[in-house]
C-alpha cells in the first residue's frame, strides 16, 4: 500500500510537470535609474496551483543581472529557484513604422536593380555596335553609299545609346540616394526594441492553490542617465536660473508606461569592497609632461575664502518659486540625500520608450544670486566670455553635464558645467559677448632679435586694445602670459606688464579691468628671451 501511494504521488507530480508552466505577464511599477544601469520593479498576480509548479513570467528586461533577481510572494508560496531565459522562437518585434520603412526600402532596391539592368543592356548594345564597325574593312564588296549609310547609322545609334546611359546613370544616382536614406531610417527604426523583453522561469512550492501577488526586482544594464542644464539669465543684474534636467536612455526591450521614476547618482555595479594598498615600487622611466599646460595656465583663478570674506560674503542660495512655476515639473520632484548618493523621486508618471534615444526629464529649478564678470584670453581666443560665479554650489547636488545657455531670452550656445572643481566658487561660462571687442597685435618696432656673442636675445612686445560697446559698465578679467625658462642656459625677462598681477611660476598675467560704456583701454606686455645662438626653441 505504501509503495502504491508513493507511485501515485510521483504520477501526480509528473502529470503536474507535464501540464507545462503557468504563464503570466509582469507589470512594471517603478524604476530606479542609475548613471549606468536600472533597477526595475514589477508586480504580477498569479494563480499558483498546489504542490510544485513552474511559472513563466513574461515582460521583463531583455538583459539583466541574474544575481540581482529578487522575487517575493505570499506566505503560502516558497520560491525554489529562478532563472532568466529568452524566447528565441518568438519573432523579433517590429513596429509599424519599421515595417513601412522596410517595405519602402525593398521597393527602392527593386527600382535600383531595374535601372542597373537597363544600364547594362544599353552598355552591351554599345559594345556590339563597336564590334560591328569593322564590317567595312572585312567586306571589301561594300560600296561607298552603303558604307556612308552604315557610318551614319552607327553614329546616330552610338549617340542614342550614350545618351540613354547618361540618363539612366543620373536616375541610378538619385535612386541610390533614396536607398541610402531609407537604409539610414531603417537603422533608426530598428533601435526601437519594445516588445523584445525576456522571461523569468520560477519554480515554486505551494501548500494549497491560491492567488498570490509576486513582487519582482532586478538590475538591468540597458538604461542610464546623464545630467544636462539650461542656464538662463535675463541680464547681468538678474539672478541665474538653472534648470536641472536628466537625459534618460533605455533599451530594456520594454516600453515604460506610466511608471514612477527615481533617478540616482549611485552606481549599482560599483564594488562594495574597501580598497587595500599594495607596495609602491619606484622605477626609472622617461619624464612625463602635461600635454596641454595652457588649460592650467589659463584657468580662471577663483577668489579664496579669505578674499571673499574681506569683500563681503555672497548671499546664500535661494530657490525661488513664482506663481507660474507652481505648475512646473520640478515641483513634482523630491530630492533625497543618502549616505553615498543622491536620488530624485519624480512623482509624475513617465512614458519612456525602449528605443535607445534620450528622453528629457525635468528635475529641479534653482534661482541663484551670482556675480557676473567677463573673462578674456586674447592669445587663445579673440572674444570675451561672460562668466557667472556661484558660491555654495555644493548644496545643489549638481553633476557634470552639458548646458544650454539662454541669455537675454536668446540661445547663445553650449557650455559645460563641472561641479567637481576644487575651488569654493563655481565658474559657469555663459557664452561669448561680441559687444566687447579685443584685439591683440604684435608691436613690430619693439620686437626683434639681437646676437650678443654666443647668445641670441629675442624681444616680444604685444599690445591688447579693448573696447566696451555695451550700454553698461563691465568688469573684465584679462589674461595673457610670458614664457617660463626650463633650462639654466635660458634667461627670460618680463620687461613690461601694464600693472598686471604676475604669477612667476606659471608666467600668467592677470588684469582686473573696469570698462565704462563705450570706453577703450590698452595694456601692453613685453618680454625677452636669451639663449645660446646654436640652439632652437621650437615653441617660442
Amino acid at each position: 500500500m505504501k509503495s502504491f501511494l508513493c507511485g501515485l504521488t510521483l504520477l501526480l507530480a509528473g502529470q503536474a510537470w507535464a501540464q507545462g508552466p503557468v504563464i503570466t505577464q509582469a507589470n512594471l511599477e517603478s524604476v530606479t535609474v542609475y548613471s549606468t544601469g536600472v533597477e526595475m520593479n514589477h508586480k504580477a498576480k498569479i494563480a499558483v496551483p498546489a504542490g510544485s509548479s513552474e511559472i513563466l513570467i513574461n515582460n521583463v528586461a531583455n538583459v539583466l543581472d541574474e544575481n540581482s533577481i529578487r522575487i517575493g510572494a505570499g506566505a503560502n508560496v516558497t520560491i525554489m529557484s529562478v532563472s532568466f531565459t529568452r524566447d528565441y522562437l518568438k519573432q523579433e518585434n517590429r513596429t509599424p513604422a519599421y515595417l513601412r520603412v522596410e517595405d519602402s526600402l525593398k521597393s527602392a532596391r527593386r527600382g535600383l536593380s531595374r535601372l542597373e539592368a537597363a544600364y547594362n543592356a544599353e552598355q552591351n548594345a554599345l559594345k556590339i555596335l563597336e564590334k560591328n564597325q569593322a564590317i567595312g574593312g572585312a567586306n571589301t564588296g561594300v560600296n561607298v553609299a552603303e558604307l556612308a549609310k552604315m557610318v551614319d547609322y552607327n553614329k546616330a545609334k552610338q549617340v542614342e545609346l550614350s545618351n540613354n546611359m547618361i540618363a539612366i546613370a543620373e536616375k541610378q544616382a538619385e535612386q541610390q540616394k533614396i536607398v541610402a536614406r531609407l537604409e539610414q531610417q531603417l537603422a533608426e527604426e530598428s533601435r526601437d526594441r519594445s516588445g523584445a523583453g525576456g522571461q523569468l522561469l520560477v519554480q515554486v512550492m505551494a501548500g494549497s492553490a491560491a492567488s498570490s501577488e509576486f513582487n519582482i526586482s532586478y538590475i538591468s544594464p540597458n538604461a542610464g542617465w546623464t545630467a544636462f542644464y539650461d542656464l538662463r539669465a535675463e541680464n547681468t543684474n538678474s539672478n541665474l536660473k538653472i534648470l536641472y534636467k536628466a537625459n534618460l536612455v533605455q533599451n530594456t526591450g520594454l516600453d515604460w508606461k506610466k511608471v514612477k521614476l527615481t533617478l540616482s547618482t549611485g552606481n549599482p555595479a560599483q564594488s562594495g569592497n574597501a580598497p587595500q594598498l599594495q607596495a609602491w615600487m619606484l622605477r626609472y622611466g622617461s619624464p612625463a609632461y602635461y600635454a596641454n599646460q595652457s588649460a592650467y595656465q589659463n584657468r580662471i583663478q577663483a577668489k579664496s575664502s579669505v578674499t571673499r570674506a574681506i569683500e563681503g560674503a555672497a548671499p546664500g542660495i535661494q530657490v525661488e518659486t513664482s506663481a507660474a512655476e507652481d505648475r512646473s515639473l520640478s515641483n513634482y520632484t523630491a530630492l533625497v540625500e543618502n549616505q553615498l548618493s543622491t536620488t530624485f523621486d519624480v512623482e509624475l508618471p513617465y512614458d519612456i520608450a525602449s528605443n535607445d534615444k534620450p528622453h528629457s526629464v525635468s528635475l529641479k529649478e534653482y534661482s541663484l544670486p551670482v556675480r557676473y564678470k567677463y573673462y578674456a584670453v586674447p592669445k587663445a581666443d579673440p572674444d570675451a566670455f561672460l562668466m557667472a560665479e556661484v558660491s555654495q554650489y555644493e548644496k545643489l547636488n549638481l553633476l557634470p553635464g552639458e548646458a544650454n545657455i539662454i541669455l537675454e531670452n536668446m540661445y547663445v550656445g553650449k557650455s559645460y558645467l563641472n561641479p567637481y572643481a576644487t575651488t569654493d566658487t563655481l565658474n559657469l561660462s555663459m557664452g561669448r559677448d561680441k559687444k566687447i571687442t579685443i584685439k591683440r597685435e604684435k608691436v613690430m618696432e619693439q620686437s626683434g632679435v639681437k646676437l650678443l656673442g654666443s647668445t641670441k636675445k629675442q624681444t616680444f612686445t604685444y599690445e591688447i586694445r579693448l573696447r566696451n560697446g555695451k550700454r553698461e559698465a563691465v568688469s573684465l578679467l584679462l589674461k595673457d602670459q610670458y614664457p617660463v625658462a626650463t633650462d639654466n642656459n635660458m634667461e627670460v625677462e618680463l620687461l613690461e606688464a601694464s600693472g598686471a598681477e604676475i604669477n612667476k611660476e606659471t608666467g600668467v598675467l592677470t588684469w582686473k579691468l573696469d570698462l565704462a560704456p563705450g570706453a577703450t583701454q590698452t595694456v601692453r606686455i613685453s618680454y625677452s628671451v636669451k639663449y645660446p645662438k646654436d640652439k632652437v626653441i621650437s615653441n617660442l
